[in-house]
Formats: structure tokens, C-alpha cells, sequence
């Protein structure tokens, strides 16, 4: 099935779409996805090539995400993601294996809150904690990502709490991540993000204030940002 799979997304590749996404996601020296190998696939491609081989076992699966090739990496979660419905605990050790492999925002975005999260809904979530005092970006951006799945749920305290580990992080992938998920938990209580954004707007990075506040009305948004 590896082969397979490899081969037919090797035949989808599109050289100039592969140049703007490797410029799109960062993949120069010193950038945050360098060494990133893509293909220029849509993601809607890798998806339909994905959904063919969910019956592929976790030791294959094991080199589709340890590929240097992204949309290889891409595919490896979304048949995570499918293979999580079964057996839960199984993926969500093996995703946890992999965090390394799991090294851009949008391989986070697609699987932290559908793996971790979901399987964390109703258990003990201190592995949260770990990964948002790490020093890897990934880490971190799992941790505070995979919360998404408890704000759905109407469980609000390990965002606000991973939200003040991560308050005064330097990057801005972590900065729009943050507020990514507090303007989440807005839309479910604006009350209740308001209450953490009295205590740290002022201090707050401006990247991840102004995610933070996007929904707000146009007055609410120019207070706190006269004030940041």
C-alpha cells in the first residue's frame, strides 16, 4: 500500500503550485519548514488519494510520516485521523510517537484536535501541559490546538490555562494560535474570553490580541487594541 500511495500522489505533482507552496509554508534556511519537500497538491487530492488506503497498518504508515514529502505527511494524518474511529488509544500513542514528524500548522491543525483532543475529552489532560512547555514549536502549537475539540464541548479551562503558559511565547505561529482558539471559546461566551482578556490584553503579543478579538464589534476591538 505504501508504494501505492507514494506513486499516485507522485503523479498528481505540480511543479508551480510545489514553488508557491514551498514559499507559502517557509521551507528556506532558518525558516520554520525548512527542508519541507512539496508536490503542490490541493488538499482535496491528497484527501481523495487518502481515503483509498485507510486499511493501510501503523508500520507502514509509520514511513508515509516520517516522509521528507508534505503532502506524504498530510495523507499519513488524514488515514489518522480515519484510523482513530477504531482504535483510539493505538493512534493517539502513535501520534504522540510522531509529534516530530507533525512539524507544520497545517499537519497540526488537520489532526491535533480530531486525535488528541478527542481522545483527551474525558481524561486526564497533564500530556497538554508537557507539550505546551516544550521547546519545539510543534509542541507547543498541539497543545494549544488540540483544545479546539473541549471548546466544542463547552470546556473552556486548559485553553485558558495553556493560553497564559503561552502568553509571552516568541513565535507567531503560537501568538495566531492563541488567539485563533480564545476568539473560539468567544464564540461559544465572549464573557468568558473577555475575563482572560481584562487580566492580559495589555501584555498580550498584538498578532495574537488581534485573532483574539476578530469577532468583537468594531468599538470593542479598537478599545483593547488603543490599550495594547
Amino acid at each position: 500500500m505504501l508504494n501505492n500511495i507514494k506513486k499516485e500522489l507522485s503523479k498528481l505533482k505540480n511543479q508551480e503550485k510545489a514553488r508557491i507552496l514551498s514559499n507559502f509554508f517557509k521551507t528556506k534556511k532558518g525558516e520554520y519548514g525548512y527542508g519541507d519537500i512539496f508536490l503542490g497538491l490541493t488538499s482535496d487530492q491528497i484527501k481523495e488519494v487518502a481515503k483509498k488506503y485507510i486499511n493501510i497498518d501503523l508500520k507502514e504508515l509509520q514511513e508515509l510520516i516520517g516522509s521528507k514529502i508534505h503532502e506524504e505527511r498530510v495523507a499519513s494524518l488524514r488515514i489518522l485521523v480515519h484510523k482513530f474511529k477504531k482504535n483510539r488509544k493505538e493512534v493517539f500513542d502513535f501520534y504522540l510517537k510522531n509529534t516530530k514528524n507533525i512539524n507544520n500548522w497545517d499537519l497540526v491543525d488537520l489532526s491535533a484536535p480530531n486525535i488528541v483532543g478527542n481522545y483527551l475529552i474525558d481524561k486526564d489532560r497533564n500530556i497538554l501541559y508537557k507539550l505546551a512547555k516544550s521547546d519545539i514549536l510543534w509542541e507547543k502549537r498541539i497543545a494549544i490546538i488540540s483544545t479546539f475539540s473541549f471548546i466544542r464541548n463547552n470546556q473552556f479551562e486548559d485553553t485558558l490555562k495553556i493560553s497564559e503558559i503561552l502568553l509571552k511565547d516568541k513565535h507567531d505561529l503560537i501568538h495566531k494560535a492563541v488567539g485563533w482558539m480564545l476568539r473560539e471559546i468567544g464564540k461559544k461566551d465572549q464573557n468568558i474570553e473577555e475575563e482572560f482578556l481584562k487580566k492580559h490584553y495589555k501584555e498580550m503579543p498584538r498578532t495574537m490580541l488581534r485573532y483574539a478579538i476578530e469577532k468583537f464589534s468594531p468599538e470593542k476591538r479598537k478599545f483593547y487594541l488603543s490599550k495594547n
